[in-house]
């Protein structure tokens, strides 16, 4: 994938970046992560300024080989003219691009049992490239996502990747996790601002990392994560943006990092975006117009958190409840509909007969139970 071009430009794999940064002491890995991703900025930044290319879908079925348009998209300006498009690379005989610059991929492989296929295009005169992965659409549609994975009744710790697995196991629809800013630049799955009494976003991966979580694993970076999540694809990714502590701008970089790793990893497919940061639900459609991405914060009517091109609301319940005609304008406004956190059975049955497309609960295995036991999917 492109995801390993800035590392290898600067000498590094991904993975071979980070096993390098734990053989260093914590401010020698601080300096050399810092001199490491402004080098990373500046590839990126003539990127960001030049455009580059997305899918507006990147998923398919073996009903329908139809992935998503290609565009040219610039942070700085939407709707410019597209190019003509090329396949490119080994695989290029598995897709075609019909016209309007749809992708497609050919019918033999649509119905196969591969969970994605990786492709490489690029604009005919070879200024723009990129590589997408497009994932087989297998995903859960039964409303239930899994708040901080399955932690709870499982014994896992919450935010880690064994709780993303029993989600997955669970047949959740969702899996939520939330992500913080290293000191380095790591981009840490942590729910808390402090781990161990460490600060978070003054303290380096590493030293994160000397303790583990209760059950061995270390708590993941975003680049780990994402490599054993989308090995399935049943469960999305449900992944929640944490403002930062210490300011806006912060708050911002970190939603470019992750934008980009993203990007890199070619995760697109899997990945939905949540956050308390209003700010950072805009950057995040900077970058991405097509991600879906719901705000939850709480205090934005549907009309304005529509206005603003954002896929959904995703309130605490306590919103919902005060102000129960949010919900039906929601739906008029063609926004996407979850709630928080909502554990109690008796709030389940009031939600679930509102109409919502999702709950977001730290019991999912009781919601399941009421969804399967007569109940059709929420969505």
């Amino acid at each position: 994938m492109a995801g390993t071009d800035y590392y290898c430009n600067f000498g590094f794999t991904q993975t071979q970046y980070r096993k390098q940064m734990k053989k260093l002491p914590a401010f020698t890995s601080l300096i050399f992560s810092s001199v490491f991703f402004l080098n990373v900025l500046s590839v990126h930044a003539q990127q960001e300024r030049d455009g580059y290319l997305l899918l507006d879908d990147y998923s398919y079925t073996p009903q329908d080989k139809g992935i998503g348009t290609i565009v040219v998209h610039r942070m700085d300006a939407t709707g410019r003219e597209n190019p003509r498009f090329v396949l490119r690379g080994p695989d290029a005989d598995k897709f075609k691009i019909r016209k309007g610059n749809q992708l497609v991929l050919r019918r033999k492989y649509a119905k196969s049992d591969e969970k994605w296929f990786d492709v490489a295009l690029g604009t005919a005169d070879g200024q723009l490239n990129a590589n997408f992965r497009v994932v087989k659409d297998e995903f859960k549609t039964n409303g239930v996502i899994a708040h901080r994975g399955a932690w709870k009744n499982t014994g896992v710790p919450e935010n880690s990747i064994a709780s993303f697995l029993k989600a997955v196991e669970l047949g959740c629809e969702g899996s939520e996790f939330d992500v913080h800013y290293t000191a380095d630049s790591v981009v840490m799955l942590f729910h808390d601002r402090h781990k161990d009494g460490l600060v978070i976003e003054k303290t380096t991966y590493n030293e994160l990392s000397e303790k583990p979580l209760s059950n061995g694993e270390t708590a993941p970076d975003l680049q780990t994560f994402f490599e054993v999540a989308t090995k399935q694809n049943t469960t999305r990714l449900v992944l929640e943006i944490k403002p930062s502590a210490v300011s806006k701008e912060r708050g911002i970089a970190l939603t470019d990092q992750i934008m980009r790793q993203v990007m890199e990893a070619g995760v697109q497919g899997w990945v939905d975006y949540i956050s308390f940061g209003y700010d950072i639900c805009q950057r995040i459609l900077q970058w991405d117009p097509y991600a879906k991405v719901a705000y939850l914060n709480g205090e934005k009517a549907p009309s304005e958190v529509a206005a603003d091109g954002l896929d959904g609301l995703d309130y605490n319940q306590k919103v919902f409840r005060d102000k129960p005609d949010w919900i039906q304008q929601a739906k008029d406004e063609g926004l996407s509909l979850n709630v928080w956190t909502v554990n109690n059975p008796d709030d389940m049955d009031w939600f679930l007969k509102q109409g919502f497309d999702f709950i977001t609960t730290d019991e999912p295995e009781l919601l399941l139970k009421k969804i399967t036991s007569g109940k059709e999917p929420m969505h």
